[in-house]
């Protein structure tokens, strides 16, 4: 039974959650000399086409990467079906084809077998995993470590930012983008930064809801679907992470008086329509916290590159799940029904 008197600095979620900005540096200076080596062979020898292998947390953050990938480099990138391979045993053609495979673990079997099936198929594997020792690990051409350290809540946190971080670094040197490559020598100073925010003031709005909608677009639609599991795994809180555009093809019609909203916006080409959303769903009765955007009543937030805003976005959302998880009397360390490690067939 969960502790009614535990604060919320003592659970394992918090303190890994804090250590993302320590994680991420170690990250960015570990991993710089294979990543340059790996951009300079993309740039010598481009893939047809990206595939990402990924379920949880970790498929969010190949949410962020098929962003940045067609944004930056203009390369198709898709996300696979594991069933494909892990059931089915269907072959492929992925000749010529870069498959970014994305785990904190490294172990499931679906992601092994389709990892394994992709590079019978030709496939380039490369691995983003925070277990070096991981099976995963030994399938891969190229492995990038996330250098999260070990987690032992349930809920990932800093393994899920490093991955967004090992993403952009990847993405940055691939494409030569000398301005995201000087951003992130400042994230994790902003990461540390975005995690003393104070987002306790969303909590009693939040304390009593059944179900929410959590929404973003472009790169920010990634943490925006990482936001929806927490508040399911650690909250007990239905809730659906959407693209603010998608959003109004249906699922508007559940959105009425006091129905509650979480929106991250970040500075780019995408913040004025999520920030236009948010102004239509309050004339609604919608109970709308915005995040990321410049307007009266915004949650607070790390003002960065908005490739690398929803990072901070999402380390500042943390804090406020825990926080939330503890005041509705659960345990967000130990979510029911769930293992760190999820071995789907």
């Amino acid at each position: 039974m969960p502790d009614p008197a535990r604060r919320p600095d003592q659970t394992f979620m918090f303190r890994e959650a804090a250590e993302a900005a320590a994680a991420v540096a170690r990250l960015l200076d570990a991993n710089r000399p294979a990543v340059a080596s790996l951009a300079a062979e993309l740039r010598a020898d481009p893939p047809r086409a990206v595939v990402t292998c990924a379920r949880g947390s970790s498929d969010h953050a190949a949410t962020y990467a098929k962003y940045l990938i067609e944004t930056g480099a203009g390369v198709l990138t898709a996300s696979a079906a594991m069933s494909v391979s892990s059931v089915y045993e269907a072959r492929q053609d992925l000749e010529g084809v870069l498959f970014l495979a994305i785990s904190q673990s490294g172990r499931s079997p679906d992601l092994l077998a389709a990892a394994r099936a992709a590079r019978d198929a030709g496939a380039r594997i490369v691995a983003l995993v925070n277990d070096e020792t991981a099976p995963l690990a030994g399938l891969a051409h190229v492995t990038l470590p996330l250098h999260a350290g070990p987690e032992r809540s349930v809920a990932a946190t800093k393994s899920f930012i490093t991955a967004l971080a090992a993403i952009a670094q990847l993405v940055a040197g691939w494409t030569r983008d000398a301005v995201l490559e000087q951003a992130l020598d400042a994230l994790p100073a902003q990461l540390a930064e975005a995690w003393a925010l104070d987002w306790t003031c969303a909590v009693p709005h939040l304390l009593h809801a059944q179900s929410l909608y959590v929404l973003g677009r472009g790169v920010g639609f990634a943490t925006a679907q990482e936001a929806a599991l927490k508040f399911k795994e650690t909250c007990g809180l239905h809730a659906e992470g959407f693209s603010a555009a998608e959003v109004l093809h249906g699922p508007m019609a559940l959105v009425d008086k006091s129905f509650p909203v979480l929106m991250f916006a970040q500075g780019d080409a995408t913040e004025e329509s999520v920030a236009g959303l948010a102004d239509q769903l309050r004339t609604r009765g919608a109970q709308v916290l915005l995040a990321g955007a410049a307007r009266p009543g915004a949650l607070p937030s790390v003002v960065a590159h908005p490739t690398l805003q929803p990072l901070l976005l999402i380390q500042s959302f943390y804090r406020l799940a825990n926080a939330l998880s503890l005041a509705r009397g659960l345990d967000p360390d130990n979510p029911p029904h769930l293992r760190k490690v999820t071995e789907t067939v």
